[in-house]
């Protein structure tokens, strides 16, 4: 089992889009039983609450469901429990990369996106409008299909014909 946490500041806007995102494309790969996804902010002071509307209106427009989503905190101690932490932006990244052990894989999230420039973010759209919102469903819904790709790959072992021995046993 892969365990990914997605992580933006206060939990109620980017973080708990890419996760309700990355959930259904897993499913769309028959992935969902192998990957466990959930969220946290950097901050705490959205802890407990849900979604942002504006976020999940933009879901439920395309046919995503965040209505169960709840804000937390991100733990330290988390670390130990997740193999994988992306990160909206580089404040985030900073963050909990001063938090993580020795080892711990955390990257920003549309690393995994081929079309986005390195070190490209899904970017704050708390203080804008509607349109921010669909920028950041777009974004993670590419986001998390090359993040699928990338599992997929993992997941399958490479096997390197010119190594077998012939069938006829020459």
């Amino acid at each position: 089992m892969t365990r990914v946490c997605l992580v933006c500041m206060g939990n109620i806007c980017r973080s708990p889009m890419a996760e309700t995102v990355l959930r259904r494309v897993l499913a769309d790969h028959g992935l969902d039983d192998q990957v466990t996804v959930d969220s946290a902010g950097t901050g705490g002071w959205h802890a407990g609450m849900p979604m942002d509307e504006r976020a999940l209106s933009t879901l439920s427009s395309h046919g995503y469901d965040g209505s169960g989503h709840r804000a937390r905190q991100f733990e330290a101690r988390w670390f130990a429990e997740r193999d994988l932490v992306l990160v909206m932006d580089a404040d985030n990244l900073r963050a909990l990369r001063r938090l993580a052990p020795p080892g711990a894989e955390v990257r920003l999230f549309r690393s995994f996106d081929p079309a986005a420039p390195e070190g490209a973010e899904v970017p704050d759209p708390y203080y804008g409008g509607a349109e921010g919102f669909l920028d950041v469903l777009t974004m993670v819904e590419a986001a998390s299909e090359g993040l699928v790709k990338h599992l997929k790959e993992r997941r399958s072992p490479q096997v390197d014909l010119a190594c077998r021995p012939p069938l006829d046993g020459r």
